[in-house]
């Protein structure tokens, strides 16, 4: 089974027992997350057609285990004007959180 979800403005395709990594947030203790905004709920192995939402499916989440924080790549950002000794440079980490997928409910 996997579903589609909707979280921070980006949409991740997530299958039961996927790690994946979503935007940090404060969870505090929490150790399951559960995301409400499901976009698509299907099963590959079924002749069922998959719930599509409009724009969210009635009743389906998503339920996922909390496993850590991490930093992404660095990226660079760098501002120039030719000419005018003008160039600014900045450096930015995206925070992350690790997340494992425990149980998809349609």
């Amino acid at each position: 089974m996997y579903a589609i979800i909707e979280d921070s403005g980006t949409q991740i395709k997530v299958a039961e027992g996927e790690e994946i990594a979503i935007d940090r947030r404060d969870v505090g203790d929490e150790k399951v997350l559960r995301f409400d905004r499901v976009l698509l709920v299907g099963d590959a192995e079924s002749d069922k057609p998959a719930k599509i939402g409009a724009p969210y499916v009635k009743g389906a989440s998503v339920a996922a285990e909390v496993l850590g924080e991490f930093k992404g790549t660095k990226i660079d950002v760098i501002k120039f004007k030719r000419r005018k000794g003008y160039r600014r440079k900045q450096g930015h980490r995206q925070g992350y959180l690790r997340v494992k997928i425990t149980g998809i409910k349609a």
